[in-house]
């Protein structure tokens, strides 16, 4: 099985035209035979790097002004925003994993959620995980996650689970993951650089599972004209907000495809799936090496919302 993953850009706070380009992006990937195509962090519509770059006080008109055009371009699935990406899923009977910025258009109408959802090759929505804990700034835009979307799901292409840039860090969040028998583990992220690559390295080996790392590969003349402060917020015009590093890991081993650093495209990698289960011999981590009877986890999976109605 082929794993594509996207090194491409959104068109940055355009969901419209951003998830065109994903649909365009899939296709790409179908015509290499692909099985699954993983996007980074918040690529629908584009990850607020805004909120690094402003004072979270002195700025606090910018980043209200930024919130908006964001909010307004975030994916509402109480809407089906994502319609045209599972149908294009199905189209090309292809697995997705999307990073995508949530609007909660079913409670407040107004919190955003950094979420990554993950769609089977028949178009269907298995799982929508909201990052449980944003970082530092980025709590100026995401509201937090709960326990309940913490699921690796069975897909035409094996079990596929996913966390979100540094939640990859939190041990308790990735051996929940490890005990629901996964094979692909995907880390969408804005996070870059050798010590995210070596992250990524050690949760191959620590749950011997496929690694897929992924950031957004972004230059500072990928930002639209159209969005506002763009100059002020991205002077240097030759800068690379991001280098992307796009990496897969085996399963207990090292990169088999990657990082992809400072480029463009899909970087595609063929993958023996099984290889995962196999490699868990040695190390169970969640399994013969657990010690149950020295440490346990307890997750909570009840969704939590702030509104009962009786």
């Amino acid at each position: 099985m082929k794993i594509a993953i996207v090194q491409q850009p959104p068109v940055y706070l355009n969901k419209a035209k951003s998830i065109q380009r994903a649909v365009e992006l899939m296709s790409d990937a179908a015509k290499q035979n692909c099985g699954l195509i993983v996007f980074p962090e918040a690529w629908l519509p584009g990850y607020p790097t805004f909120v690094w770059r402003l004072s979270p006080g002195a700025d606090m008109k910018k980043t209200d002004e930024l919130f908006a055009l964001s909010q307004e371009n975030s994916v509402d699935l109480s809407k089906d925003d994502l319609a045209p990406i599972k149908e294009a899923a199905k189209e090309h009977s292809i697995v997705v994993v999307i990073g995508h910025q949530e609007l909660d258009g079913a409670v407040s109408g107004s919190t955003l959620f950094n979420s990554v959802a993950i769609i089977d090759a028949d178009g269907k929505l298995l799982n929508n995980h909201r990052k449980l804990m944003p970082t530092n700034p980025e709590r100026m835009v995401w509201g937090f996650g709960d326990g309940s979307t913490l699921r690796v799901v069975e897909t035409a292409v094996g079990r596929v689970g996913a966390l979100l840039c540094w939640e990859n860090y939190m041990p308790l969040a990735r051996f929940a993951l490890y005990a629901q028998n996964i094979d692909i583990y995907c880390a969408p992220t804005w996070d870059s650089g050798s010590s995210w690559l070596a992250t990524m390295q050690h949760i191959a080996r620590e749950g011997g599972c496929w690694v897929v790392g992924c950031a957004t590969s972004l230059e500072a003349s990928d930002i639209p004209e159209s969005v506002i402060y763009r100059d002020e917020l991205f002077p240097n015009a030759d800068e690379w907000i991001n280098p992307g590093d796009a990496v897969i890991y085996q399963p207990f081993g090292g990169a088999l495809a990657g990082p992809m650093h400072k480029e463009k495209g899909l970087l595609v990698a063929e993958v023996d799936v099984s290889a995962a289960k196999a490699s868990r011999r040695k190390f169970d981590v969640a399994g013969h090496y657990s010690r149950p009877d020295v440490f346990n986890l307890t997750i909570n999976r009840s969704p939590q919302s702030p509104v009962s109605f009786e």
